[in-house]
């Protein structure tokens, strides 16, 4: 399982009242883990139709999209939305990284 921070939830509606969605499918965030960055894997966010195989969660009214490999990464995680002088942005929190770099992006495990 996968938790969206409320903060998370409101800043991608935000974000995604710029996306033209076809109103025939289901809309929502995709949470994605690919290969490569600094340290094997990386996150990836973006905005995205579901998708046959995904596990559709539901948060704070936002729908969020992972395929089926992606959640053996993710399990666990909580995205989270940061807004500060220092840091602006959204955070995965994942308890299955090993390691992260210095900019937070990627991991391994």
């Amino acid at each position: 399982m996968v938790t969206i921070t409320e903060t998370a939830a409101q800043k991608a509606a935000i974000l995604m009242q710029n996306e033209k969605p076809d109103p025939e499918k289901e809309f929502g965030l995709r949470m994605k883990v690919v290969g490569g960055g600094c340290s094997g894997f990386q996150y990836e966010l973006g905005f995205d139709k579901s998708r046959s195989g995904d596990r559709v969660i539901d948060q704070h009214g936002l729908k969020v999209f992972l395929d089926p490999r992606s959640i053996l990464y993710l399990a666990g995680s909580t995205l989270d939305y940061k807004d500060g002088l220092m840091e602006s942005g959204f955070k995965v929190e994942n308890p299955n990284a090993n390691s992260t770099c210095g900019c937070g992006e990627s991991f391994s495990v």
